[in-house]
């Protein structure tokens, strides 16, 4: 899953249960478009923040070909290589993905998996995502 600063998710791809996540990186990446000031779309976030299970040289090359900051801390078995410079401050935020996350288990749908079939899984997270976005933009605050 992909969210943006304020834990809205713009992408979400569903995988067999063996499927390490970072396989499906670029294809989640392309399919997560973010709006500019001037409504013009841009292809690519300024930073990415993700845990030690991002931490492979292909996504960082892929994140640097692409001038995103990568903002991951390497894993144990990388320290040899090197330390990579690391921003501290920036990857607290990373806390929002894991709200983000949190917010789709409460739906009991999701997060007792009735569903058995990927594709019918797939479409009752987007569901669930259409009904965050309904609620952020007719909230009461607003």
């Amino acid at each position: 899953m992909v969210t943006d600063g304020t834990a809205l998710p713009m992408a979400v791809e569903v995988t067999a249960g063996q499927v390490h996540e970072s396989t499906r990186f670029e294809s989640v990446m392309k399919a997560a478009p973010i709006l500019r000031c001037r409504k013009r779309r841009r292809k690519r976030p300024k930073g990415l923040a993700g845990d030690k299970g991002y931490s492979y040289s292909r996504i960082r090359a892929w994140l640097r070909r692409h001038k995103i900051k990568a903002i991951i801390p390497q894993r144990e078995d990388q320290r040899e290589r090197g330390e990579l410079a690391f921003d501290t401050d920036t990857y607290r935020r990373r806390s929002i993905i894991e709200n983000c996350v949190g917010w789709l288990k409460e739906c009991r749908r999701i997060g007792t998996r009735f569903e058995k079939l990927a594709v019918n899984f797939l479409g009752m997270m987007k569901l669930a995502i259409i009904q965050r976005y309904l609620r952020v933009l007719f909230s009461d605050r607003a």
